[in-house]
């Protein structure tokens, strides 16, 4: 079966809304991007402030347990690149 996510550096990057979700449910952690604040550019809204955060994939895990770490930026680039940064690292510890 073909999926039709979008991808970043060959993981998928699912977007509802001002949510996105980066990484495999298959692997131990996974991003969570929030689009806190946007701005208009050429009368489109484009994202200004984003919460990223690496959380736990473990369905035993509960609420806030979840959350490894977190932070926020201004700029959606950075935030990719923070998110990719983090997944490498998590999911390469045993």
């Amino acid at each position: 079966m073909e999926n039709n996510y979008l991808s970043y550096k060959g993981r998928p990057l699912v977007r509802c809304g001002n949510e996105m979700y980066y990484g495999s449910m298959s692997d131990k952690y996974i991003i969570f991007i929030k689009e806190l604040a946007t701005r208009k550019v050429n009368d489109v809204d484009v994202g200004s402030r984003f919460e990223i955060q690496l959380l736990y994939t473990d369905p035993d895990i509960k609420g806030r347990g979840k959350i490894v770490k977190s932070i926020e930026r201004a700029s959606f680039s950075d935030t990719l690149e923070i998110a990719e940064a983090w997944l490498v690292r998590a999911n390469a510890q045993k």
